[in-house]
Formats: structure tokens, C-alpha cells, sequence
């Protein structure tokens, strides 16, 4: 799978963003999307046919692997990504809206189309909320489906038309259970940035509000 278009997606955002989402932006650049292409995709690449149990009956393979992985890690972690990094296009959109405008105007309407203000910064806001949503969202997909964020070595499995109860194993179960862990902190991170970020702009917006009365009050 070619990540380039995510990856100009997070540098396209990385002009518009604060200190705190330049963070954001280099943890899932560095910590989620190269470690996902380099590393964690080749381990969980052959995860079906290395998946085993102690039985030839045809057909029980197949059914146990899919009731005890319903979805692929590698493919919902791919899906994560992407819905997380996608809220950043809107305000990408938004400043292209902006720059178009003052070029059909012909003058200079904003002091800086990048600058998070105004509906920029409800766009802004609006784009925090929908990542940590989604962070959220995935996170509690994936404690559901697979009972917990834990890899076992051994699943038992009694599923026709396996003729009792099976057991199954998983290849390399310590090396993913680390990748997990690792993927589900830097989520995890992701989000704690996320909500930081949104306090800091709230915060500062309230400030700015609060000088503009005090300044009129005075005058």
C-alpha cells in the first residue's frame, strides 16, 4: 500500500498547525506510520497461514482464525490512520477557501490565511474532536473484537466443523503483543495531544476575548 498521499496530507498540515500539533503530526508521522510500513505490517503479513491447529479437519482452520481475528490488525490499523488523518483536511480546505477568496477579491482580507482565527478556528476545533473521536472509536473496536489488547499463543476453539474442542496457535504471539502495545500507547498519545491542544486554543481564545471587552470597557 503507498502511504505517500497520507504523508503530504500531514506535512500540507503542518503549516496550519500549532506547536502542539506539530507534535501530533511528527508522533504519527514517526511513531504510527513509519513504524506501520517498516516494521508491523511484514509481522502480521502472513498471519493466516502461519495461524495453526492441531487438527487436518477441512475447514476448521478457517473458521476458528476468522471467529478469533474477525479483522485483520494490519488492516484496521491502516483504516485508523487513515480516518484520523482525514479531519486535517478540512483545514487544509479551509485555508485554500480563504486564499481563494482573497484572490477573487483581489486584496488582502485576512492577515495571514494560516493564521487560526475566526472560522478558521472552529475548523480547527471541529477537526480536534472527529480525530480524538476516532482514536476513540478504534481503540474500543479493537478491545471488543479481540478481547482485550493482548496476544495469546494459545486459543481454543470448538466451532464446527471442527469435531471438539481445538487448539489453535499464533505465531510470534511476544513480538506482536509488543507491536500492540506499542501502536495502542501511541494512540493513546495521539489522543492526550489532541485534547491538549484543543484546551490550549480554547483557553487562548478566551483570553483574547476577554482583553477585547476589558480594552472596550476602558475606552
Amino acid at each position: 500500500m503507498s502511504w505517500r498521499f497520507l504523508r503530504d496530507l500531514l506535512s500540507g498540515v503542518n503549516k496550519y498547525s500549532t506547536g502542539i500539533g506539530r507534535m501530533w503530526v511528527a508522533v504519527v508521522f514517526i511513531f504510527r506510520l513509519l513504524v506501520y510500513v517498516v516494521a508491523a505490517e511484514n509481522i502480521w503479513k502472513y498471519e493466516h497461514d502461519e495461524f495453526e491447529c492441531n487438527i487436518k479437519q477441512p475447514g476448521c482452520e478457517n473458521v476458528c482464525f476468522d471467529h478469533f481475528f474477525p479483522v485483520s490488525h494490519i488492516r484496521l490499523w491502516a483504516l485508523q490512520l487513515i480516518m484520523v488523518s482525514t479531519p486535517s483536511l478540512l483545514v487544509v480546505f479551509h485555508v485554500a477557501y480563504r486564499e481563494n477568496r482573497e484572490k477573487h477579491h483581489n486584496q488582502k482580507l485576512y492577515k495571514n490565511p494560516g493564521e487560526i482565527d475566526g472560522g478558521l478556528l472552529y475548523t480547527y476545533l471541529i477537526s480536534l474532536i472527529l480525530k480524538t473521536g476516532f482514536e476513540i472509536v478504534f481503540l474500543v473496536l479493537f478491545y471488543k473484537l479481540y478481547n482485550g489488547f493482548k496476544v495469546p499463543r494459545l486459543v481454543k476453539c470448538d466451532i464446527r466443523p471442527c469435531p471438539g474442542t481445538v487448539d489453535c496457535y499464533i505465531s510470534k504471539p511476544t513480538e506482536k503483543m509488543i507491536f500492540l502495545c506499542f501502536l495502542v500507547a501511541t494512540s493513546c498519545l495521539c489522543i492526550v495531544l489532541n485534547l491538549s491542544e484543543m484546551s490550549y486554543l480554547i483557553f487562548k481564545y478566551s483570553i483574547k476575548c476577554y482583553w477585547k471587552r476589558h480594552i472596550k470597557k476602558r475606552q
